[in-house]
This record gives structure tokens, C-alpha cells and sequence, in this order.
């Protein structure tokens, strides 16, 4: 089992700078893919930006390329997500997420944390 707790949202205006850290604890040892969803109300969960568990692979959605940076501290069992630029639409609860599959796709992520919320002011 692996356990992720969030940190890092709150409240921003548009073109303002956010980051997220996720700490895992648990069977770390075990080598884990990590990534970042994020899901806002009536619409399904998306994903934000994934990595490797060495962090050699970095993947992000399209539309968020340039803006968004994730980062892992294996050291420190942490993970992060730097958005820059922020915009409203950025605005959801983000998760934390990890695999133990090297395969970055969202049905491979089982564990979960329990979210933080980000919202972006115009």
C-alpha cells in the first residue's frame, strides 16, 4: 500500500504561480510510477502530468505543456507540480496519484490521495 497526501493549493489570480507537493509514505521502496489529475465538478477526472519512477520521463497533457513542471524527490518520497501562468480554467481539485506499472495511463494509477483544491481568480 502506498499513502499520498497532497498540499499546496489555495487561492491565485490568473497569470499567478502555484506548487503542489504530494508525500508518499508506505511501500515506497517499491518503484512507483507518480501523476497528477485533476477533476472539477460534473466533468470526469483528467489527466494533469505524469513521471517516471526514476523522473528520467516526464509526460503532460497538451494543453498544459509550458505552464506545468512535475517533479519527484525520491529521497523524500515527494513529488511536485509547478503551474505557472495560471489561468481560471485551471481552476479543480488536483490528486496525487501512483502506479507500479512504468506504463503512464490513467487506469494504471491505484492509489489515490485526497485531493487539494486550486482555484484561480480572474
Amino acid at each position: 500500500q502506498v499513502q499520498l497526501v497532497e498540499s499546496g493549493g489555495g487561492l491565485v489570480q490568473a497569470g499567478g504561480s502555484l506548487r503542489l507537493s504530494c508525500a508518499a509514505s508506505g511501500r515506497t521502496s517499491m518503484r512507483i510510477t507518480m501523476g497528477w489529475f485533476r477533476q472539477t465538478p460534473g466533468k470526469e477526472r483528467e489527466f494533469v502530468a505524469g513521471i517516471s519512477w526514476s523522473g528520467g520521463s516526464t509526460y503532460y497533457a497538451d494543453s498544459l505543456k509550458g505552464r506545468f513542471t512535475i517533479s519527484r524527490v525520491n529521497a523524500q518520497n515527494t513529488m511536485y507540480l509547478q503551474m505557472n501562468s495560471l489561468k481560471p480554467e485551471d481552476t479543480a481539485v488536483y490528486y496525487c496519484a501512483a502506479s507500479t506499472s512504468a506504463i503512464v495511463m490513467a487506469e494504471y494509477f491505484v492509489y489515490w490521495g485526497q485531493g487539494t483544491q486550486v482555484t484561480v481568480s480572474s
